[in-house]
């Protein structure tokens, strides 16, 4: 990664994922650092409390830790990018500068649904109003940038493999892109409307947190509002 100070100098907040903790945010936070950026890895009970309670323990600590008239920058993977969301919908009042979502399920989880039909305990209180797809709108002054992987890594790609054939059993008519997911989330999940940008990288759901180009286009759209595209579409 180019090791180039950035202008674009907003504090950011790292928000780590389900069954997660702030530490599995370090390799990116430490990315973002080189580039002259300031970062917090924000950590909460991913569990145990619903999206509203993760929301209202962020402001609670902005409030504590951060002056209100400095904009922020947030970056958040998988359940995280939904916190964000749900923030920035219920707390108005901050100065958001962008915001940009890893492997984030914008529109619901399948993986997560079959594990809460099976286990619910598995994904706790965060499945409902978060991974269930049914999370606020994004509203329309935030600037988001959406990362998506599509390496097929993870434990989840058991229930989506099961998912894909079962639906070309059922004749969907479904295309190569449909398909694609990083293991635990589809890319068509990650997709939501008033984004700002939308890539995909060949990455798996946990492995984006360590990988150089997911951090070098997390850092460029944090500075440019949209990312570096190495092709057009």
């Amino acid at each position: 990664m180019q090791q180039k100070a950035l202008k674009h100098r907003n504090r950011v907040i790292l928000i780590h994922g389900l069954h997660q903790t702030p530490w599995i945010m370090r390799p990116l936070a430490k990315c973002l650092q080189k580039t002259g950026l300031k970062t917090h890895q924000y950590g909460y009970r991913s569990l145990r409390d619903n999206i509203k309670t993760h929301s209202t323990r962020l402001n609670e600590w902005l409030e504590q830790n951060h002056n209100p008239d400095q904009p922020i920058d947030l970056v958040g993977h998988s359940l995280g990018g939904l916190i964000i969301r749900d923030f920035v919908a219920r707390y108005p009042e901050w100065q958001i500068g962008r915001c940009v979502t890893l492997g984030t399920p914008h529109v619901g989880s399948i993986c997560a649904d079959y594990i809460w039909r099976l286990t619910p305990a598995v994904v706790g209180r965060s499945y409902i109003d978060a991974l269930d797809g049914t999370v606020a709108p994004l509203p329309t002054h935030i600037t988001l940038g959406v990362i998506a992987g599509n390496y097929p890594y993870g434990l989840g790609q058991v229930f989506l493999q099961y998912h894909n054939r079962k639906r070309r059993k059922a004749g969907d008519p479904l295309l190569e892109h449909q398909l694609a997911h990083d293991g635990t989330v589809y890319v068509e999940e990650t997709k939501i409307e008033g984004a700002s940008d939308h890539i995909v990288l060949p990455v798996s759901h946990t492995g984006m947190l360590v990988n150089k180009e997911v951090a070098e286009q997390a850092c460029y759209f944090l500075e440019h509002g949209h990312f570096k595209h190495k092709t057009l579409d």
